[in-house]
């Protein structure tokens, strides 16, 4: 503990007790986590130019939308996951309980969908729609099946 060394967390909030500002101090990481989309160079930030506040403003409120859709999205599945004890493949061909939603997108990267003419009227189809995407809309609500089924 002596060569550890120490650190200062500071508050405003006086009735709060060290141990929740301690817990409070290593759950940012999470939320930092979750803005790290930003800096992904597949998000192209870098290519926004925008230079009126009120647009500033509009596009930040959307990107927030959007990165609190995704953590309910990816809560939601990791938690049908852990509560069916199933599990999705990784990245490193593993069985995961914990995906990445990012990853989970990234699976279905190559599912398309198509039409049939038959009998002179289109059928809609979907392609590479495999037994693991299967189970992962399986997980979530219907809804999400309904957009592929």
């Amino acid at each position: 503990m002596q060569k550890l060394g120490r650190f200062v967390l500071a508050t405003n909030d006086l009735d709060l007790p060290p141990d929740t500002l301690l817990e409070y101090y290593k759950g940012r990481d999470a939320v930092e986590r979750g803005f790290r989309f930003l800096k992904d160079k597949s998000f192209r930030a870098a290519e926004i130019f925008l230079k009126k506040n009120s647009r500033i403003q509009a596009l930040g409120m959307i990107m927030v939308l959007c990165l609190f859709i995704y953590s309910m999205v990816e809560f939601q599945l990791r938690r049908a996951l852990e509560r069916t004890g199933k599990t999705v493949i990784s990245q490193t061909k593993k069985q995961n309980q914990r995906p990445t939603l990012k990853w989970v997108f990234f699976l279905f990267w190559r599912v398309r969908e198509y039409s049939v003419l038959v009998e002179g009227r289109r059928v809609p189809k979907i392609a590479n729609l495999t037994d693991d995407l299967r189970k992962i809309l399986g997980l979530l609500d219907p809804p999400y099946e309904k957009c592929y089924f």
